[in-house]
């Protein structure tokens, strides 16, 4: 009896251990699918977001064919330009795209419905399922932004949907710091008795925001070329300001012809102890853990030669950040901006395009801006621009000019 029963104990442990078994088995397996379909849904999802962000960009760049064509319709008709404009820059989902072909069908009401992402109306890649479901152009924006090399300059148009007088530059922005943390210090010039000093590109600290060079360039509706380098009373055609990054605080908006650093004549030779001869030092922020810009400097422009108001002029603003790369933002105004005040807006410079795509279920949204401009344009940074040697078999001075008494070979 004794033997029975100890048998029929250790029969019970084994059964015991296999059912522990079996049941260990079963949640690894069970955890092991789970591991697996979720793997294969994240995969899936992130197929599906970077297939909708496809089809996002895929809207932008159809925006950017209904700009070409505002754009040349304009030229042709420029009586029909505010109709055009009031047609594509619209709150409705994929208005702007109607004047394009092959873009979609016409839904009900005349709206555009969702225009499927395929490679041909007649394809058989509709099963792919991905479209961009609203798309749309706003012509007048708050600001313009971009960014430039080191060295290298920007044109932007101020073409303005109302009268201004003030421009708004910042410059340098968190994406612009190197650095391997969280914070982004940023290296600032102290302002003491050495004012601003130039450097070597080398010398120039990497975290420290660039010299930026802002150059107007306006007319009025007639002009001369000699009116680029002249000031008449208050108006003028040009001004140039080297804008110094510097810690120094609260230094207020600066006349851009108080502080114009071209000569006023040919024989003009301004003296270096000028303090008018040197950077025009702007206040800058030591940290941009918080986001915007490091540098910001309010410019009064001057009114064009010949101009009888604001209203009538055309402008430019060429940029120049030197030593450092930088991303910047353009801003407009007429008068300090305020509550009361506020900016004016850019029309038809730097439109923005607002696209959402979809793929399956998966939504993603994209905003651009898109230059209307042609921004790789080779506008010359200096008179003379060459490798290899250069030969002058001349000189000029501030009163005379002096022949080469041999001609030079380069």
């Amino acid at each position: 009896m004794k033997n029975i029963s100890m048998n029929k104990q250790s029969g019970a442990v084994s059964l015991f251990v296999v059912v522990f078994f079996m049941l260990l088995v079963t949640v690894v397996t069970v955890s092991f699918l789970r591991l697996m379909i979720s793997d294969q849904q994240q995969a899936s999802n992130n197929d599906l977001s970077q297939s909708a962000y496809d089809s996002a960009q895929a809207g932008v760049e159809d925006a950017k064919r209904a700009l070409l064509k505002y754009r040349s319709d304009c030229l042709s008709t420029p009586g029909s330009c505010a109709s055009y404009a009031s047609s594509l820059s619209t709150a409705e989902c994929n208005a702007a795209l109607n004047g394009i072909s092959g873009t979609g069908a016409i839904g009900p009401n005349g709206k555009t419905d969702e225009i499927l992402v395929q490679q041909s109306l007649s394809g058989n890649d509709t099963a792919l399922d991905q479209a961009y479901t609203c798309v749309t152009i706003q012509l007048e924006t708050d600001d313009y932004v971009g960014n430039v090399s080191a060295n290298q300059s920007q044109i932007v148009p101020l073409f303005s949907a109302s009268v201004f007088d003030r421009v708004r530059i910042e410059w340098f922005s968190k994406e612009d710091v190197m650095t391997s943390g969280s914070s982004a210090a940023v290296n600032l010039s102290p302002v003491g008795a050495s004012g601003q000093p130039l450097y070597t590109q080398g010398q120039w600290p990497l975290n420290r925001p660039p010299l930026m060079r802002a150059q107007l360039i306006q007319f009025a509706q007639n002009f001369t070329v000699a009116s680029f380098d002249t000031v008449s009373g208050a108006q003028s055609n040009g001004a140039s300001m080297f804008l110094y990054p510097t810690s120094q605080a609260g230094i207020p908006e600066r006349i851009m012809t108080d502080y114009d650093q071209r000569k006023t004549s040919p024989t003009d030779n301004p003296n270096p102890k000028d303090g008018l001869t040197t950077p025009t030092a702007i206040s800058c922020v030591a940290t941009l853990n918080s986001g915007g810009y490091a540098c910001s400097a309010v410019l009064v422009l001057p009114q064009a030669i010949g101009a009888a108001s604001n209203a009538n002029r055309t402008a430019f603003l060429r940029l120049m950040p030197l030593y450092n790369a930088t991303h910047f933002r353009v801003t407009l105004s007429n008068g300090p901006v305020s509550t009361a005040n506020p900016l004016v807006k850019f029309k038809d410079v730097q439109p923005e395009v607002d696209s959402t795509g979809r793929a399956n279920d998966i939504f993603r949204r994209v905003q651009s801006r898109v230059d209307l401009f042609d921004t790789s344009f080779p506008y010359p940074d200096a008179t003379i621009d060459l490798t290899g040697n250069f030969c002058k078999d001349f000189a000029v001075t501030d009163t005379q000019y002096i022949p080469a008494a041999t001609p030079c070979a380069p």
